[in-house]
């Protein structure tokens, strides 16, 4: 399987994941990302043995887009630390159905996973396990009674980003399991990844739109 690999050096391993493809192992995919790059590694640099790669952050098996591996341990527990500090930088694009009011703002609520169904729950208000969720967003683009929205996070909830928007009736284009099942593929890329460089604390932003 292709992979773009969009940078790569003793730490870091930058990627563009393709849409439909699992980030790690579940009992529904014959393969995932993680291994696939863990077999890239193997080959690429002959290692003996099992390969190192840490998993820092994730994208939702439908989604696509720019995503960062740890090659040491090292970097991983640092790049962690970058993402519970919120100076992890993730950027999205996203098309909904319909327009968030108003078209530049910040979604600020509460979500609970069910890991029974694989399913978040949404809340105004902060309850039992429910754990904060940020984002901001801006309306890039309206068509057809479609909307185009950049989409920063805050906080990195799992599908925070569909369940958030779903929530104020603009779900995600086709998104079957918070919006509406069209036979289309889930609008939802991650365009842009910032970071301070584990080991050498210079900023860099990898972006493939």
């Amino acid at each position: 399987m292709h992979i773009p690999i969009l940078y790569e050096d003793n730490h870091l391993l930058v990627v563009d994941k393709p849409a439909g493809l699992p980030t790690q192992s579940d009992k529904h995919s014959k393969t995932d990302l993680l291994t696939e790059l863990k077999a890239y590694i193997k080959d690429k640099y002959d290692k003996p043995g099992d390969v190192y790669l840490g998993m820092v952050h994730r994208l939702d098996q439908p989604a696509s887009g720019v995503m960062v591996f740890a090659r040491t341990s090292k970097a991983a527990a640092r790049l962690s630390a970058q993402i519970r500090e919120r100076t992890f930088r993730k950027v999205y694009r996203a098309i909904l159905r319909g327009t968030p009011s108003p078209e530049q703002g910040t979604l600020s609520h509460f979500i609970w996973k069910d890991d029974d169904i694989n399913e978040v729950k949404v809340y105004d208000k902060p309850g039992k396990d429910a754990k904060a969720a940020i984002l901001h967003y801006r309306v890039m683009k309206k068509e057809k009674g479609f909307t185009t929205v950049e989409v920063e996070l805050e906080t990195g909830r799992p599908h925070q980003i569909r369940a958030q928007f779903a929530y104020i009736k603009c779900p995600l284009k086709g998104d079957g399991k918070y919006g509406k099942a069209d036979g289309t593929d889930l609008a939802l890329r991650s365009v842009l990844v910032g970071l301070h460089h584990p080991v050498t604390g210079k900023w860099m932003e990898f972006e493939r739109k």
